[in-house]
């Protein structure tokens, strides 16, 4: 094999799809996967690309925001979409997959590519000499996480991640709810749902009796004060959320004048406010009852939840303030970072990230510019969001509707919305894709 070009650290989706992508534009390849060597809580096998959880790599629709992702991915090489559709099972609209055919596959696919030589051991964190890219996951081991803690500070790097339900703004009655910011400070940065007591006592009970996920067992079923589920905080007493982190103190209803008797408020996510998060809902609810207890508020009746609220042990990193949209550490050093550990949640959008990571390390190597990803198509989305300085709290994300920007003039059908977002991704998607794909340098697909 050639002197090592690039490192890539981790043997999961983003790291398969990392070297694959580099070393299918003729750059060496280093992989680095621990197992079976050093073990991981949720791992079961020493294979490449193992899916711990699901099975399912979301929707095939074409006309989906996760199938406009898979189009792009193979667009641009990708090896495990193409391999997951060979080994596809019975799923549905979903992409499901036989996992151990699946696994055998990547992992046979990689290890005889030419190019990648696949060391069974942990990386040794030192000096960033060549393009490397680290692409090790939600459960980082706890020594390259001091070493990436060191590296970006550790109030850039989360260990455990409290998210709330985060909903499609289109999809919030602003009938019911309004646009205001507490006292009046600043901008009308919130929109609040208003409940009176019948309503707030109805949210508590449906609260309280909400079936919870259950924990993994990597996971400890244990709470920091400022991430404490709001079911934890009901338990505490039925009054406890109302004077806590649905208190109505200095908001007026804008539609009666009054004062709500509780007050849920939503943040916008994105600077195009298509996207609103929960304030303070982090909860440990079954994805189904979240949606049934969330819509009880008034204004939330219809919402469309893009993202769910999680408790659960993660690493990730605080992406907008450390990394470019080219997947590079914005220090200047030739370190990448890809996949979950970059905020982006879900098989396929670790998959993503790699893909990008692999080409720009691979590109840099051969004295070419980086790729950035235009904003309207789905690669645009997901590098938008993980280096979206506007958010305070940066926190993961899966692809979806809200994260494309809303067509210009506005479009208030749904339906119409939707695919002219669509038309405009696939668009600037393909001008994007033929102006470096005319390059010599342009990515092939390895055949063996």
């Amino acid at each position: 094999m050639a002197e090592t070009r690039v490192t890539v650290v981790g043997g999961g989706f983003a790291g398969c799809e990392a070297a694959w992508a580099a070393a299918n534009l003729g750059v060496s390849v280093r992989l680095f996967e621990m197992r079976p060597a050093k073990e991981t809580p949720a791992h079961k096998t020493d294979k490449l690309a193992e899916l711990v959880c699901s099975n399912s790599f979301k929707s095939l629709n074409p006309d989906s925001p996760a199938g406009q992702l898979k189009a792009e991915m193979e667009a641009l090489g990708s090896l495990m979409i193409p391999t997951a559709k060979k080994h596809s099972v019975p799923g549905g609209e979903a992409l499901a997959v036989d996992r151990d055919a699946f696994a055998d596959e990547m992992t046979e696919r990689i290890t005889t590519h030419p190019l990648i030589e696949v060391v069974r051991e942990e990386w040794p964190p030192g000096d960033i000499e060549h393009p490397t890219i680290i692409a090790t996951g939600p459960l980082t081991s706890e020594r390259l996480s001091e070493w990436i803690a060191k590296l970006a500070g550790r109030e850039h790097l989360y260990f455990y991640d409290a998210v709330s339900p985060t909903v499609d703004a289109s999809t919030i009655d602003m009938a019911q709810a309004w646009e205001q910011s507490r006292y009046d400070k600043g901008d009308a940065a919130y929109i609040n749902c208003p409940m009176d007591t019948e309503q707030y006592d109805a949210f508590v009970d449906s609260l309280l009796a909400a079936e919870q996920a259950p924990l993994h067992g990597f996971e400890k079923g244990k709470y920091f004060e400022g991430c404490m589920p709001i079911e934890e905080i009901a338990q505490r007493g039925r009054e406890s959320l109302r004077f806590g982190n649905f208190k109505p103190v200095g908001l007026t209803n804008a539609h009666t004048r009054e004062r709500a008797y509780a007050v849920l408020q939503l943040r916008p996510e994105n600077r195009e406010k298509t996207l609103y998060s929960m304030v303070a809902c982090q909860n440990r609810m079954r994805w189904g009852e979240q949606k049934r207890v969330f819509q009880l508020v008034p204004g939330l009746q219809n919402a469309e939840f893009v993202r769910y609220g999680v408790i659960h042990r993660n690493t990730y990193l605080d992406s907008p303030r450390l990394i470019g949209q080219d997947c590079r550490a914005l220090d200047g050093k030739p370190l990448f970072f890809a996949g979950q550990i970059t905020g982006v949640e879900g098989y396929v959008e670790s998959g993503a990230i790699g893909v990008l990571a692999g080409i720009n390390a691979a590109r840099i190597v051969r004295g070419l510019e980086v790729l950035m990803p235009p904003r309207p198509c789905a690669y645009g989305c997901l590098t938008s969001h993980i280096t979206n300085a506007e958010s305070p709290e940066f926190s993961p994300m899966n692809i979806n509707w809200g994260l494309f920007p809303d067509p210009e003039p506005p479009i208030k059908d749904k339906g119409a919305r939707r695919s002219a977002k669509l038309e405009n991704a696939r668009k600037a998607f393909k001008n994007w894709l033929g102006e470096f794909s005319l390059n010599p340098e342009r990515v092939t697909a390895h055949s063996s």
